[in-house]
């Protein structure tokens, strides 16, 4: 791992996003956990944050760091306590996304676009959703919560609409940041927002 353990990754959530209500634990093929933190008051929603993508470095390029977890947030009252429901669709992006690298020698780092498939279909029944992008965090309270222990970077899944995976394959990156500033897009997962295109 980045010489920290799952440890620090528990304290460093329990710090920034609240207390840890419970733990989707690993499938024994890719060693990844989710943590989900329950809501506060400060933080009235909660975070799911992957715990074991970080074991071992991706390959990335120079510049790039190879150690990164991946989050989440969604309302409070989002039902993701059964895996087989289809609103548990964050769990499986998130467990997928963190093995992905590992599994395809490749890397992960901010404003990565990876569709769901090919063309991109929705992640469940009940969403529009079909493909993410990884951002920086947005709402957190300091910058050191967008690091665990100053090695590990905390990046955050950002699902998208067709119209906007389109975008960002057509136009760029710069062109969705400015569709998220104008919509006021961040991590906070509003499962019934419109396209921001």
């Amino acid at each position: 791992m980045s010489e920290l353990g799952y440890d620090a990754v528990e304290r460093h959530v329990e710090q920034h996003f609240g207390p840890i209500e419970f733990v989707f634990h690993a499938m024994p093929s890719t060693g990844v956990h989710v943590l989900v933190a329950g809501p506060t008051e400060e933080r009235p929603h909660r975070t799911l944050v992957t715990e074991g993508m970080s074991d071992e470095p991706m390959v990335a390029p120079d510049g790039a760091n190879p150690f990164v977890e991946l989050m989440m947030a969604l309302p409070a009252d989002w039902p993701i306590d059964d895996l087989t429901a289809d609103e548990s669709w964050p769990v499986h992006l998130l467990k997928y996304l963190a093995a992905f690298p590992r599994e395809n020698e490749t890397w992960l780092g901010p404003w990565h676009l990876l569709p769901n498939g090919d063309p991109a279909v929705p992640y469940a029944p009940n969403t529009e959703f079909a493909g993410m992008v990884v951002t920086p965090m947005i709402k957190v309270r300091t910058a050191e919560a967008r690091e665990i222990d100053g090695k590990i970077s905390l990046l955050a899944v950002v699902p998208l609409h067709p119209a906007e995976i389109r975008l960002k394959i057509e136009k760029g990156s710069g062109a969705l940041i400015e569709a998220f500033d104008r919509a006021g897009i961040s991590e906070l997962v509003d499962p019934l927002r419109p396209s921001s295109v």
